[in-house]
C-alpha cells in the first residue's frame, strides 16, 4: 500500500466486486477510488450482503446472525494485526431499513476507530412492520455513526433531526470519475431525427415501472420524429419489449453494455437522455449522460434533483407523471438548439463539480479530525 492509513470498506447492499452493473455498484467503487485519493488505502472488509427485499422477519434475523459472526472474526482478525496495520476507520456505503450495517458499529467499537456512512437514510415508518428489524439495525449503525455523508437533499431532513451530538453530517454530492469518461474528441453531427437514449436494467419493480411511463409518454408522441436506444437487460426484458410494441419500429435494444467505449458512442451521440426514476435514489446513468454532454429529462423523485439541475442541465417532471413526461419530451424534442445548450452546461456542471477530485477534497476535510486522533 501507498498509503499508510488503512480504512475498512463495506457495503451491505450491494459489493463493489458483485457481478450485476448497477448504480450501487458504481458509487461503491467511486468511493473507495476517493478515498485512496483522499489519502487513505481502502480495501473491501467483507463481502456479506444484508439485503432483504422482501421484508421477511426470519431472514433478517439470520442475517443479522451471520453479520455478528463475520463482526466477531474481523475484530479478532484485526486484533491479532500489528498495530499499523489496522484500519484506522471503518466505512460503510448505504445503510438503510432493507440493507442495515450490523457489523461496522461492533468493529469500530471494539477497535475504538471511527465509523461513517455515506448514504444514509432513515425511515420512521418501518419501525413497525415486517422490516422492524432491518430498522433497528440500520437506525443503530446510522446512531453510531462519527460522520454521515449525506448525499441528496431527499435524506437529510431526517438525518438532521435525529442526528446525535456526536455526529457531523456532511453533504456529499454524487459523483463519478471523469476519467474514466474521456471527452468526445468532436460532437457528434445533429443527425435528422433526434436520438433519445435510456439505460437501465430491466428489472421487476420499479425499473418496470419507469419504462412503463417511458413507453406511455411516447406513444404520446408519436407525431414528432425521434428514435429511442435501449440499454439494459434483466428479467423484465420480455415485459419491456411488449411496452414497446406499438413503437417498435423506432426502438433499438443493445442489451448490457458493459464497454465504456460503446456505452460513451451512445450518450455521445444522443440528443437527451430520457428516464422517469421511478424511486430512483439520484441514477448514477443520469450523472455519466450530463458527463459526456447529453442532456437529461427525467421524473424528480428522491435525490434525482442532486443530480440534475432543473432548467441548466436537464428537465424533472412531476413524479410518475406520464402526462408530464410526455410534455417535457414534446418541448424539447422541438428545440434542438436548447437541447445543445443544455448538453454543454450538463458537461460543465459534472467536470467543474461532480469528479472525483472534489468528492476526495470533500472526504478528506471531514475525515481527517476523525482519523487523526486514532493511534495518537
Amino acid at each position: 500500500m501507498t498509503h499508510t492509513r488503512p480504512v475498512a470498506f463495506y457495503a451491505p447492499l450491494k459489493s463493489p466486486n458483485h457481478p450485476l452493473p448497477s448504480g450501487d455498484r458504481t458509487m461503491a467503487r467511486l468511493l473507495m477510488k476517493a478515498l485512496d485519493r483522499a489519502g487513505y488505502a481502502p480495501y473491501l472488509a467483507s463481502e456479506l450482503r444484508t439485503l432483504d427485499k422482501t421484508g421477511d422477519p426470519l431472514q433478517q434475523e439470520h442475517i443479522r446472525q451471520r453479520s455478528l459472526e463475520e463482526a466477531s472474526r474481523l475484530i479478532e482478525h484485526y486484533k491479532a494485526l500489528p498495530e499499523h496495520s489496522r484500519p484506522r476507520l471503518w466505512f460503510t456505503y448505504h445503510v438503510y431499513y432493507k440493507a442495515p450495517d450490523w457489523i461496522g458499529p461492533c468493529v469500530a467499537q471494539a477497535l475504538n476507530i471511527p465509523y461513517a456512512v455515506a448514504e444514509g437514510s432513515r425511515a420512521a415508518k418501518r419501525a413497525h412492520g415486517s422490516w422492524a428489524l432491518g430498522h433497528k439495525g440500520a437506525e443503530t449503525a446510522l446512531d453510531k455513526a462519527d460522520a454521515i455523508f449525506v448525499m441528496t437533499a431527499h435524506d437529510r431532513e431526517a438525518l438532521e433531526a435525529a442526528r446525535p451530538p456526536h455526529q457531523v453530517l456532511v453533504d456529499f454530492p454524487p459523483f463519478l470519475d471523469v476519467q474514466d469518461w474521456p471527452a468526445p474528441s468532436a460532437l457528434p453531427s445533429p443527425g435528422s431525427e433526434p436520438r433519445l437514449l435510456t439505460v437501465a436494467m430491466m428489472r421487476k419493480g420499479d425499473k418496470l415501472a419507469s419504462y412503463s411511463i417511458l413507453a406511455a409518454a411516447l406513444e404520446r408522441i408519436q407525431h414528432l420524429p425521434w428514435s429511442l436506444d435501449i440499454v439494459g437487460d434483466g428479467e423484465a426484458n420480455e415485459d419491456i419489449a411488449e411496452l414497446f410494441s406499438s413503437l417498435a419500429s423506432r426502438v433499438r435494444y443493445h442489451g448490457r453494455i458493459e464497454n465504456r467505449t460503446d456505452l460513451r458512442a451512445l450518450y455521445e451521440s444522443a440528443d437527451l437522455f430520457v428516464w422517469p426514476a421511478v424511486n430512483e435514489a439520484y441514477g448514477m446513468v443520469l450523472l455519466e449522460a450530463q458527463a459526456l454532454g447529453c442532456p437529461v429529462l427525467a421524473g424528480a423523485y428522491g435525490g434525482v434533483a442532486s443530480v440534475v439541475k432543473h432548467g441548466e442541465t436537464g428537465m424533472l417532471t412531476h413524479p410518475g407523471d406520464i402526462a408530464a413526461f410526455a410534455d417535457g419530451l414534446s418541448n424539447l424534442l422541438q428545440d434542438r438548439d436548447l437541447l445543445r445548450s443544455l448538453g454543454t452546461n450538463a458537461q460543465r456542471f459534472v467536470r467543474q463539480e461532480r469528479d472525483l477530485d472534489h468528492a476526495a477534497l470533500r472526504l478528506r476535510n471531514a475525515l481527517e479530525p476523525l482519523t487523526a486522533r486514532v493511534g495518537a
